[in-house]
């Protein structure tokens, strides 16, 4: 019977240890002296570059050590509907000649694949936020291939939920 305890509490340390720790090693980084009062998870050594046009801001948190690399745009929002938004940024992935599938969706974002060829998968997310009278747009790194492991971590880090 002991063994049954020790093996059930192997099994659950198992369990927890293999949740997704990928954003465990981020850090909050606030975003509010780009611009954008937003506070998302990053790396320690991302690099954050901030430009804007007249009719939206561009920001781009990169890290080369981490396989971390996102690109945020801020434009003023033409609709409070996310769906609406969400649908047409799905879209939009859709109709690159390269598009695989939808890997994943939720309310207010959804990871895709592209494939080049037989050997060359690349993963992309979209996650958005309607805030105030500014649509966020949050997506992977616009030069660069990315795993799905890693596509995954940013994913999470742009909605900054830390698990």
């Amino acid at each position: 019977m002991k063994i049954h305890y020790l093996l059930l509490a192997v099994l659950f340390t198992g369990l927890f240890a293999c949740q997704n720790t990928s954003t465990a090693k981020l850090k909050s980084l606030d975003l509010l002296q780009y611009g954008i009062p937003i506070t998302i998870m990053a790396p320690d050594s991302a690099k954050v570059v901030a430009g804007s046009l007249s009719f939206s801001q561009d920001i781009t948190i990169k890290s080369p050590d981490d396989n971390y690399d996102v690109q945020i745009f801020a434009y003023d929002a033409t609709t409070t509907d996310i769906s609406a938004v969400k649908a047409s940024h799905i879209a939009e992935a859709k109709s690159n000649a390269y598009f695989s599938e939808i890997i994943e969706e939720e309310e207010a974002g959804f990871i895709y694949s592209t494939v080049f060829d037989s050997t060359a998968t690349n993963y992309g997310f979209k996650y958005l936020k309607i805030q105030g009278d500014k649509e966020y747009i949050f997506q992977t790194g616009l030069v660069g291939t990315f795993g799905l492991e890693d596509v995954k971590m940013m994913y999470d880090a742009v909605k900054n939920e830390k698990k």
